[in-house]
């Protein structure tokens, strides 16, 4: 099989499903100042600026950007590592983890609208799918 056309098929449905405003909003909260609290909040402590740089993919300089402005908004603290003076550490704060808290339970409301359009089996499959080409990402694509 000829896997091209089914490629454009793909990408244009995803296009169309980019384009659509609760997928927006949920784009919006994968990279950006959410995504720096919702990282933080699954590693569930103190996380270095250059890791978040490495997962989230951008330079060191958006990422203390992103950083300043959440200090600013008292979503986070940054301090010097006990062990090791040269690294800093990144911790939410109580009101970054009430912030954390809600985004995951607006990203978690609105995911299950959406699966609940494919029906049980539809998203039980798509979820699976989604496993599959995580997997593959994960092996393949950081390794460039």
């Amino acid at each position: 099989m000829d896997y091209t056309e089914l490629a454009m098929a793909f990408m244009e449905k995803m296009y169309m499903l980019n384009k659509a405003r609760p997928q927006k909003e949920m784009n919006e909260s994968m990279r950006g100042e959410s995504f720096v609290i919702r990282l933080l909040d699954f590693q569930g402590g103190s996380v270095q600026p250059s890791e978040i740089s490495a997962t989230m993919g951008i330079s060191s300089a958006r990422i203390a950007a992103a950083l300043n402005s959440l200090e600013r908004k008292g979503l986070i603290t940054r301090r010097i590592d006990p062990s090791d003076r040269r690294r800093i550490l990144v911790d939410l704060t109580d009101a970054g983890k009430v912030t954390a808290e809600e985004q995951r339970l607006a990203m978690l409301a609105h995911t299950s609208r959406m699966f609940s359009i494919l029906g049980e089996e539809n998203a039980k499959e798509y979820v699976r799918l989604t496993g599959i080409l995580a997997d593959y990402a994960a092996q393949h694509m950081n390794h460039k």
